[in-house]
């Protein structure tokens, strides 16, 4: 709830331009918008959907790592067809706010992305991360294969409990359907890191990460 406080004070705004951004951000984002422009096979990436409290911070993360092709904000999990980010956001849809990410298996394995999903958000807290509070902020991977969800299981016990003390309480489920959000919420951190929300959340949590993976960065 308090992230979608943060929108309503920041939507509407001018999106920052180039000047003054993070280059290097600003051409991850414009090879993901290639990738996902292209219609070559995916036989050789691999897909995950994680849940993780809002996608905004997660998405920024995951957009970082060395071998993710693309990192997409969108919806899943819930119970009402093409739902519409106010409807997730009041928690009435069954929806967690996910990121899809696909990436090559060659270049970074699935235990690492699995590992980086563990280390930048709480897995501890039920529905919630930090003040962001609702089943839509809930901790979740959405798996898309059996080996996928056998992988997600033995991360989850013994890569998540050596990282925190508290039971994890994150759900692994199959993915039944995604849905995209809409075209504001993609790249939200590389088009507006002077907001509020970027600043007092996002880049402290980016922070923390680049330098536990630093050897995973693009």
């Amino acid at each position: 709830m308090m992230r979608f406080l943060w929108m309503l004070l920041i939507f509407g705004l001018p999106l920052n331009q180039a000047c003054g951004q993070d280059q290097r951000i600003l051409e991850i984002v414009e090879r993901e918008k290639e990738f996902l422009q292209k219609t070559e096979s995916m036989d050789d990436y691999e897909q995950i959907t994680f849940g993780a409290g809002c996608f905004w911070c997660v998405e920024a993360v995951f957009q970082e790592l060395k071998g993710v092709k693309a990192a997409v904000s969108g919806y899943a999990g819930g119970h009402v067809k093409n739902p519409t980010y106010r409807e997730v956001v009041s928690g009435r849809t069954g929806h967690a706010e996910v990121v899809k990410v696909t990436f090559d298996p060659d270049v970074i394995p699935l235990q690492t992305v699995l590992e980086v999903f563990w280390s930048t958000h709480d897995p501890t807290t039920l529905n919630r991360q930090g003040a962001d509070v609702g089943t839509q902020y809930r901790s979740a991977v959405f798996y898309n294969s059996k080996e996928q969800r056998k992988i997600a299981q033995k991360s989850k016990d013994e890569v998540a409990t050596e990282l925190w003390d508290d039971p994890i309480v994150t759900e692994i489920t199959p993915l039944e359907t995604f849905y995209q959000a809409e075209e504001y919420h993609q790249n939200y951190y590389a088009n507006n890191p002077e907001q509020g929300y970027c600043r007092v959340v996002i880049n402290p949590k980016l922070n923390k990460f680049r330098e536990r993976f630093k050897d995973w960065l693009k």
